[in-house]
């Protein structure tokens, strides 16, 4: 365990030039005083550990010091080439620089481990596009991810409806949703979120922009994504539901949170252990084709049309299984009844 933590803090030392006492307590978890011992240690074993004093002082290694990556463990390792999965990176252009630094890692690691890529590649494969969509990425997604990764400022001309429209962007990021890919970048004072595959012309000027160090990404694209699907559930539906309706319905619900909250603010369960829940959904139209799934284990309460439609999908059933004969085709119906006695 403390093998481990020499080795991350070294590692931190190295990624981050200087830092404090403080600031590595933090990163590794642990007391300032494990930190002045760990430090102690490493010089003790020949690591250049210097310690800069004053108000801006903190540690750092001297000389340009660097270490091999000879303090891997064989998980550690393998999980390194997981980055490497093809698919994202590729779709970025990527896929060039991640062969290369593959190689540097595998360099760099002792005989023990240097099967730790083919062990992954046996093990894990990332098939990122949702079923049913063509895997081919946007066209303009690598001149994009350039812009990116080089904070350069686009001319994005992008098709809205039945319109094209051309803004000027600093492209933030790319993240990858369901197969599809989408910019974030800052447009004047606020951020906007655009479809990738809907872009129908980037030109990548010579400017480039200061970015927010504050924003976000991850917690960015979780507000936004919250924010679209609320925006989406204009409707409410009212209903009661067995327990094994309210286990299925974890499976159905637009997002985490509606059920999460729809269960949270539930009235019941009753004699029958049935819960009346209120559902927000995108329409009625949209809430019967999902519910109707649940048969049985669901009661619409209210609006009173969705309930009448339920009542006639039931009357519907139970004319087609109480009276099979009825509905059979023709030339299918009873059998004749068996002849018995002697010819």
């Amino acid at each position: 365990m403390r093998a481990s933590r020499l080795i991350s803090l070294v590692l931190l030392l190295q990624s981050r030039e200087t830092m404090t006492a403080a600031e590595l307590a933090r990163e590794l978890e642990v007391s300032e005083r494990t930190v002045y011992r760990d430090v102690l240690a490493l010089s003790a074993a020949g690591v250049p550990v210097y310690a800069d004093r004053g108000r801006a002082g903190g540690y750092r290694l001297l000389g340009g010091y660097r270490t091999r990556l000879t303090g891997l463990t064989r998980d550690e390792a393998e999980v390194l080439f997981l980055a490497g999965l093809p698919g994202p990176a590729g779709d970025m252009g990527l896929a060039d620089a991640v062969a290369a630094a593959e190689l540097k890692v595998l360099a760099a690691l002792p005989p023990s481990l240097r099967d730790a890529p083919a062990r992954t590649g046996q093990r894990f494969h990332l098939d990122v596009p949702g079923w049913f969509r063509q895997s081919e990425p946007p066209a303009w997604l690598t001149e994009l991810a350039r812009a990116v990764w080089r904070d350069r400022v686009v001319e994005l001309r992008y098709r809205r409806g039945e319109r094209e429209v051309t803004r000027t962007v600093q492209p933030y990021g790319l993240v990858l949703k369901s197969g599809i890919w989408y910019l974030v970048g800052r447009v004047g004072d606020g951020y906007r979120t655009y479809r990738v595959d809907r872009v129908v012309g980037v030109e990548v000027g010579g400017a480039t922009f200061d970015r927010d160090e504050g924003f976000d990404l991850g917690a960015y694209w979780r507000e936004q994504a919250e924010a679209f699907l609320r925006d989406m559930l204009r409707a409410e539906v009212k209903v009661r539901l067995s327990p094994a309706g309210l286990r299925a319905l974890r499976h159905l619900a637009d997002a985490p949170f509606v059920y999460d909250e729809a269960v949270g603010a539930a009235e019941g369960p009753d004699g029958q252990g049935r819960m009346v829940l209120r559902l927000p959904v995108e329409s009625v139209e949209v809430a019967y084709a999902q519910l109707l799934s649940l048969g049985p284990e669901v009661e619409v309460l209210d609006p009173p049309e969705l309930r009448e439609r339920f009542a006639e999908a039931a009357r519907r059933a139970a004319a087609l299984y109480l009276e099979p004969n009825l509905a059979a085709p023709a030339g299918l119906g009873t059998a004749a009844p068996a002849v018995s006695g002697n010819r």
